[in-house]
């Protein structure tokens, strides 16, 4: 009964999304998200990432709280980010703040592979023990800091941030492909949008503000948990 509780909450929030989708065009220069990632995010069962006493709200088109002041993402934001990357079944993509793994699980569902990190020790640790009891098996998750990304297997694909910067922080775009594509909120705590990169195949850079948005804030450079 649960199942068929969820799913038809889970419709709603699709719904919703699809109609702030075109609500919001003017700003992202999407009217519509693709089929691929509207179908995943569809699928997800996002009240697995959440707490037990939250999972009622699972499905309402925002952001929830998971501890440590952080949040799993508001779902239309998921969309979003996720539609903007463009991704291709063969991208192996980078994310920066693992959260519950909310978002690596979709981003694991339309690429080759994914590595995402947290600061968070607890939370990086229940996100791969939440990934793998879920059967993702192309995830790694590691603690670090996520301004210095994942080094060791560059150049992504892709790479999505999860957490606000107030400027692009320089290893991520040494640690992007040229031709690749990386989406990433910035600003200072009041005033953030979202930020489509783009490296050309050259490697030259081009950046495009996509909507204001609020996240919380990626940690200073010189936390370097987990890079020992």
């Amino acid at each position: 009964m649960a199942d068929d509780l969820f799913e038809k909450l889970r419709q709603q929030m699709l719904a919703e999304i699809v109609a702030e989708a075109a609500l919001t065009a003017d700003h992202t220069g999407r009217a519509a998200f693709s089929d691929r990632v509207l179908r995943v995010i569809g699928d997800m069962p996002r009240h697995e990432f959440v707490p037990v006493e939250l999972q009622p709200y699972a499905y309402l088109n925002r952001p929830l709280p998971i501890g440590y002041d952080k949040t799993v993402s508001q779902p239309f934001i998921v969309a979003l980010m996720t539609d903007l990357l463009e991704l291709d079944p063969g991208d192996v993509v980078l994310e920066i703040g693992a959260g519950a793994g909310y978002q690596a699980a979709i981003l694991a569902e339309l690429v080759k592979h994914v590595y995402t990190v947290d600061i968070i020790e607890e939370l990086a640790q229940g996100a791969g023990r939440r990934l793998k009891r879920l059967g993702y098996e192309n995830v790694e998750v590691r603690v670090a800091n996520g301004y210095y990304g994942w080094p060791e297997h560059t150049p992504y694909d892709k790479i999505m941030v999860t957490a606000a910067a107030d400027l692009i922080p320089a290893p991520l775009l040494a640690q992007l492909k040229p031709g690749g594509r990386m989406v990433i909120p910035t600003g200072i705590p009041d005033k953030q949008s979202l930020l489509l990169v783009e490296k050309s195949a050259s490697g030259s850079l081009s950046t495009r503000e996509i909507l204001p948005v609020r996240f919380s804030e990626l940690e200073d450079p010189g936390e370097t948990a987990g890079l020992a």
